[in-house]
């Protein structure tokens, strides 16, 4: 899935019930993964998150961000939950 956040946007922190491999397309992002300091991934670099780990997602860069975003979910489980 190609995923697009516009600058200073902020995606809302949830969690996905497998794998999620991000490849930056495009920009800057800034990843908050849950219990680790935030990461920063800029074009061309790649981001593994684990199953179930609750992170975010922000576009810190002065431009439009774009990532290739691909789950690895068993069929049948919902794709993303929100979190508090």
């Amino acid at each position: 899935m190609i995923v697009e956040l516009e600058p200073g946007t902020t995606a809302p922190r949830h969690s996905h019930p497998g794998e999620e491999i991000i490849y930056v397309l495009e920009g800057t992002w800034e990843y908050t993964l849950e219990g680790k300091p935030p990461v920063i991934v800029k074009a061309g670099e790649v981001l593994f998150i684990p199953a179930g780990t609750i992170h975010s997602a922000r576009n810190v860069g002065t431009g439009r961000g774009r990532e290739l975003a691909t789950y690895i979910v068993e069929k049948g489980k919902p794709l993303l939950a929100l979190s508090k």
